[in-house]
């Protein structure tokens, strides 16, 4: 049986019995209710009418957050020649190519985000079995592989979230600190929804959107309507 600490069971009682919230109601209770010493996260959680098993259901894709994460983002830059200039000069943390693929190999996992040229890929496959479980392996699909290094530099550091279904049909992606405002937080979740919603394959039937919920690193989940957020997209 789970023991809950006194911090976790203050924040449980001020917010009630769990209900459905409407999207700024949920966003401004985890903000109250956020008691870590740290500047939490806020995680939105997604249950999508969707079958990952299969290949046009597997939704995949990105979204730049018009107010940023809030995150220092570490990212690593595969490539070769120029491009590792060009990479350095557009404020990659870590630029290179097979030295760096090594290093990974023997441990080395000091970054948040991946970055590779397509001449890489083939040298980065071998890495695959330790980027791919984390989240981590450059993908055509998020734009992380890619010859526009630069670009892409620029866009994650201007706040663009990758995101995937997983096993369960859910997705996950954060969309803010706690000490952002209400407004930034609600405008960071709807263009995550908003994306979300363009990629509804075809063949899924019924509800698409199922479930809804956001937490604090620390904090509980809250569910928030997914009928009636729907409606602000």
């Amino acid at each position: 049986m789970k023991r809950r600490g006194k911090k976790y069971k203050g924040a449980l009682q001020k917010i009630g019995p769990k209900k459905a919230l409407k999207l700024e109601e949920a966003l401004q209770l985890s903000k109250e209710n956020a008691y870590a010493k740290f500047n939490e996260t806020l995680d939105m959680a997604v249950c999508l009418g969707v079958d990952p098993r299969k290949a046009d259901q597997n939704i995949r894709g990105s979204v730049t957050l018009p107010h940023g994460t809030g995150k220092k983002v570490v990212i690593l830059v595969l490539a070769d020649g120029e491009k590792i200039k060009e990479a350095e000069e557009a404020g990659a943390d870590f630029a290179g190519g097979k030295e760096l693929i090594e290093k990974i190999e023997k441990g080395w996992m000091e970054f948040d985000r991946v970055v590779a040229t397509p001449n890489m890929m083939g040298a980065v496959g071998k890495i695959g079995k330790i980027l791919g479980p984390r989240g981590l392996m450059p993908n055509p699909k998020t734009g992380t592989v890619t010859f526009e290094v630069s670009k892409v530099i620029n866009e994650i550091r201007a706040g663009k979230v990758d995101f995937r279904v997983d096993k369960a049909g859910i997705v996950h992606a954060p969309i803010g600190k706690v000490s952002f405002s209400l407004e930034a937080l609600v405008e960071n979740a709807k263009s995550f929804l908003e994306i979300l919603m363009k990629l509804k394959p075809s063949s899924s039937k019924g509800h698409y959107m199922k479930g809804l919920s956001v937490s604090s690193t620390m904090g509980m989940g809250l569910k928030i309507d997914p009928a009636l957020t729907q409606k602000l997209l």
